[in-house]
């Protein structure tokens, strides 16, 4: 499961549209400390939607004062 994440995280850096969070990160950190710490913030979140039982918020996962930072 680690693997997928960290994959799944690398896909998501690689593209050219990225978050806020991610470009911040990647200005003050190691390529794969972000890789890491995007594919803990991928776990925590399909963690709490399978235990919550709610659908994904793209919102909450990333607000737009968030993005415009």
């Amino acid at each position: 499961m680690r693997t997928l994440l960290m994959h799944g995280a690398r896909a998501v850096i690689a593209r050219r549209l990225q978050s806020a969070w991610v470009q911040s990160l990647l200005a003050r950190r190691p390529y794969n400390v972000v890789v890491a710490a995007l594919a803990n913030k991928l776990a925590r979140t399909a963690w709490a939607v399978l235990t919550q039982g709610k659908t994904f918020d793209p919102l909450k996962w990333n607000p737009p004062e968030m993005a415009a930072a």
